[in-house]
């Protein structure tokens, strides 16, 4: 009898992570069924979707409680089908909130369940794993640090890489550096700082101003520097271009959109927010600097609430200081330029050196992995 899985993805970054996925899942089982909810992605893999994805997606903290009712609508929906389509094992993708609800439900269900993307457990309080101990047969991981807690408390647990390691290979930061910078319209030798202030509103908004102003001061150290900013869509280009024009209109800034790879492919030096492009720019092999601004309210709650040591995703990996770190009142202008002057002017081969092993254990072919594990708990 054919094995049915049954996947949910709620937004494109897991349908990223789930197409390369499925695609793995019926190499190894050309006769398997998967049905669920997943994107383009994912149905061109062959996902037998139920729903638009779409539906699931939402953003900030307001649009969660305004589309409450139709989310549980879809979670009950979702759970009733699965016991009806008798599938041998749920495989819930990233959207951790919705999935794990209901991996607890098909759980007390009998039916086998598997979480793919672990909640950072390790940088919130932990409240969480009691709930994931009950629910989750097993947790894949994309980094290895994070199966530490699953196995002190009994959830089987397997790192198998991370997607971006695969995606980019070793070389791709050198072999494509010129490329890059053709297409951005700089020369091979011209200094070029690629500045990353966040994809959110609220991002741009608390860390565009400083990161600005460090560009003024970092130009009156390097005249001929040139700045590029990546938009993450037309909203972005526009507030961005509108903060250009009030903190620095004389400076070599080019704004583009959705080339955030590019632009820090073309870079020297990337001056970045806390989230995955700090991991991009580790494995294009670039010295950044870090920094994270939130509102003050905001922060006096969330602070409370981390309990990691670090925020950029080199140090998190390395568990030491490779890339500098300013955080909230410590993102000064001031501080943000001589950081980043500092990396102009200094040799960089250590650190990437480091890069190159964190690189080197997190390329493992992540979809490979995680369809062999899924395949062994499903059967």
């Amino acid at each position: 009898m054919a094995l049915t899985i049954g996947m949910v993805a709620g937004e494109a970054s897991g349908d990223n992570l789930g197409g390369p996925l499925l695609l793995e899942l019926t190499r190894l089982d050309p006769s398997l069924r998967v049905c669920g909810i997943g994107g383009e992605k994912m149905v061109a893999a062959g996902l037998e979707s139920w729903i638009d994805m779409d539906r699931l997606s939402v953003n900030g903290f307001i649009d969660p409680l305004k589309r409450l009712p139709d989310l549980i609508r879809i979670l009950l929906k979702t759970r009733d089908r699965m016991v009806e389509e008798q599938v041998d094992c749920f495989v819930g993708v990233d959207f951790n909130f919705f999935n794990l609800l209901l991996a607890s439900m098909l759980h007390k269900r009998g039916i086998k369940t598997v979480h793919y993307v672990s909640p950072t457990l390790w940088a919130w309080r932990q409240g969480r794993i009691r709930r994931i101990v009950k629910s989750v047969d097993l947790m894949l991981t994309l980094y290895p640090f994070e199966t530490e807690i699953y196995e002190r408390h009994g959830v089987p647990v397997r790192f198998v890489g991370h997607p971006k390691a695969d995606e980019i290979d070793p070389d791709t930061g050198v072999r494509n550096r010129n490329s890059a910078r053709q297409k951005l319209g700089y020369t091979v030798d011209d200094i070029v700082v690629a500045v990353l202030p966040g994809s959110r509103g609220s991002e741009v908004k608390y860390s565009g101003p400083d990161f600005l102003r460090a560009a003024t001061l970092i130009a009156a150290r390097f005249p001929e520097i040139s700045f590029v900013i990546p938009a993450a869509n037309d909203r972005r280009k526009q507030q961005i271009r509108t903060l250009v024009t009030r903190f620095c209109p004389g400076l070599d800034i080019r704004i583009v959109e959705g080339e955030a790879l590019t632009a820090m492919t073309a870079s020297n030096v990337v001056l970045v927010n806390s989230g995955t492009a700090t991991l991009e720019a580790m494995l294009l092999r670039r010295p950044m600097v870090m920094s994270y601004r939130l509102g003050p309210f905001t922060y006096a709650i969330v602070s409370r609430m981390v309990k990691t040591q670090w925020f950029a995703l080199p140090n998190i990996l390395a568990r030491e200081q490779l890339v500098p770190e300013l955080i909230q009142d410590q993102a000064t202008p001031e501080a943000l330029a001589h950081a980043v002057t500092d990396l102009l002017s200094n040799d960089h081969s250590s650190l990437l050196a480091a890069f190159d092993d964190i690189h080197a254990n997190l390329r493992r072919d992540a979809a490979v992995q995680a369809a062999g594990a899924i395949m062994e708990a499903c059967k």
